[in-house]
């Protein structure tokens, strides 16, 4: 067998291999190698990652951020769901300890709400 490639992807980390799954997804009629020089994939930064999952809660309303970051987590939970891949979806709590920052906690959670976050929800606690 020739070893010819359609698409040769140079790194084994979370972007390379997350660009050969979705182009083997799309276009599944081409021959995809993954590249790596270490002797195992996500030797270096993937591997030392915090493991957070970002929500799109920060980012602008409608930016490409905000759009990548709530789809890539709808289709990473997917994905760990279809290959039993451990994962806890735990949620996060953002807390205001001053009334000063409640419309900064505000703006967080309608940004939230107009990206699409899925449950998202606002806690208050009156004193």
């Amino acid at each position: 067998m020739e070893n010819t490639y359609d698409i040769i992807i140079i790194g084994g980390g979370c972007v390379g291999l997350a660009s050969a799954y979705k182009i083997n997804m799309h276009h599944p009629e081409l021959r995809v190698l993954v590249l790596e020089k270490e002797n195992k994939l996500a030797a270096h930064q993937t591997g030392r990652n915090s493991g957070v999952i970002h929500s799109g809660i920060y980012y602008k309303p409608g930016s490409y951020k905000a759009k990548n970051c709530v789809d890539g987590r709808r289709e990473l939970v997917q994905v760990a769901k279809d290959y039993n891949i451990a994962h806890d979806v735990c949620g996060k709590i953002i807390v205001a300890t001053d009334a000063k920052e409640l419309p900064h906690m505000n703006k967080v959670y309608n940004n939230g709400v107009q990206n699409g976050v899925e449950g998202i929800e606002k806690l208050l606690h009156n004193r």
